[in-house]
């Protein structure tokens, strides 16, 4: 692909990027965002407001990123930036309890009845990282169960076949992590509950927990099959392990309780992040009293974080939270719908063959035909031409994410008018597919 791949130049963006170069790794401090997985610039983005952002060169696109799932009202949702202005004046940081960490553990609580206790950090890799550790405290075994695809952060043990960035750029892991990391992490198929009980045959009685994300979203959006979340929660209470659902990216999203309402599954463990803090680094793990009070100060499992609860984070996620009803839902579902129609709908008419999963507001696209139950489906896809579709989209002021094997995401602040404007630029955008 060229540098703007057939689109107008960026030029800010390029002098920025270049720029960037010079001083972070890569131009950038997320691998994604530097656009390896779909070629040219990326966009320095300078501004967003509800379902729009703003990039360097003034160009306007609707976005279907929001900050990988964390703005579930939208970009600068007035009640967030007031909590974060009111919050910011009375000091950043105090490394002290304060009364906003004690309300935002009992909104989490009000919404997750499986969550008696829970510890707040900064982000969604600390999260589960330390959900693992507890885990392993808790039952004093050793092996964690995870599933190809499925990606719960960069901690060196949770980084074996993992999906989203890894996956995009073609990786089986990541350099640095020593076998020793990884040689008690299982990886089973998910949707395969089948590969789940060989792993708890093969190693009896010494699976701590399974880590699992309820909905995959990070090989594109995977929903369970009927019957697996249960399956999970069957095969680990009758082998004495934990389940540990990773809802990052589902809590709060596909339905104020997370997947774990959505489906009826109640795991002993849950993470949370993203819409926790909506655009503020905050996420948390929390669960059973018993597993919980294992982790100091009450027990011997060790965790502590100079930011966790900081003052800002928990405003903006409190303010949130206060904003997220059950109407909302409904009002996502139905955007969801829409923009699942728009897709089916432009591929078709453009003879593309493509397969679209929906969870409420989250969207996989996946450039093959046939059903998409794991990764090893997910991974068949063509890759190539959904960055062909990224670049036609962008061209028409539309912003999906830049690499395959992520989700396309819808927010509150998402009206007909804007899903007007992407089912126009689809149909036109898999046309420039179909042609090369």
């Amino acid at each position: 692909m060229g540098t703007e791949c057939g689109g107008p130049p960026a030029k800010k963006s390029e002098k920025l990027f270049a720029r960037a170069q010079e001083s972070l790794v890569g131009g950038v401090n997320s691998p994604v965002r530097a656009f390896r997985q779909v070629g040219g610039t990326p966009r320095f983005l300078v501004r967003g407001k509800g379902s729009q952002v703003w990039d360097a060169d003034g160009r306007r696109y609707v976005d279907f990123c929001m900050s990988w799932g964390a703005l579930l009202l939208g970009h600068a949702d007035p009640a967030v930036v007031q909590a974060v202005r009111s919050a910011a004046g009375k000091g950043t940081s105090f490394g002290a309890a304060t009364e906003a960490e004690v309300r935002l553990a009992e909104e989490v609580k009000k919404r997750f009845p499986s969550v008696d206790l829970l510890r707040f950090v900064n982000s969604g890799t600390e999260a589960t990282m330390s959900a693992v550790r507890l885990a392993r405290g808790y039952t004093d075994r050793q092996k964690i169960l995870t599933f190809e695809g499925e990606y719960h952060g960069h901690a060196d043990s949770l980084l074996a076949k993992a999906g989203s960035g890894v996956a995009a750029a073609g990786l089986p892991g990541s350099a640095g992590v020593p076998p020793g990391a990884v040689e008690d992490t299982l990886v089973a198929t998910y949707n395969d509950l089948a590969s789940v009980e060989a792993q708890f045959r093969a190693h009896d009685g010494q699976v701590a927990a399974v880590l699992v994300e309820p909905v995959a979203g990070n090989m594109g959006v995977v929903p369970p099959d009927p019957g697996f979340l249960e399956g999970l929660r069957k095969l680990t209470q009758d082998a004495g392990a934990l389940l540990i659902f990773d809802e990052v990216i589902t809590g709060f999203r596909v339905a104020a309780g997370g997947a774990q309402e959505r489906y009826g599954v109640r795991p002993d463990l849950t993470c949370l992040g993203k819409i926790l803090g909506h655009g503020l680094p905050v996420a948390a793990y929390g669960g059973r009293r018993d597993v919980m009070e294992r982790l100091a100060p009450l027990g011997p499992v060790y965790q502590a974080g100079t930011l966790a609860g900081n003052p800002i984070a928990m405003a903006a996620g409190l303010a949130a939270l206060r904003r997220i009803r059950p109407p909302l839902y409904a009002r996502l579902e139905k955007r969801g719908a829409q923009l699942e129609s728009a897709l089916r709908d432009a591929a078709q008419a453009a003879g593309v063959p493509v397969t679209v999963n929906r969870v409420g507001s989250m969207l996989g696209l996946f450039f093959r035909s046939g059903f998409v139950r794991n990764y090893g489906d997910a991974r068949s896809m063509d890759a190539a031409a959904y960055g062909r579709l990224f670049w036609a989209l962008l061209r028409r002021g539309v912003y999906f994410p830049p690499a395959p094997f992520e989700t396309v995401f819808l927010s509150a602040a998402h009206i007909r008018p804007d899903l007007d404007k992407a089912a126009a630029a689809l149909h036109d955008g898999f046309r420039e597919v179909a042609h090369g």
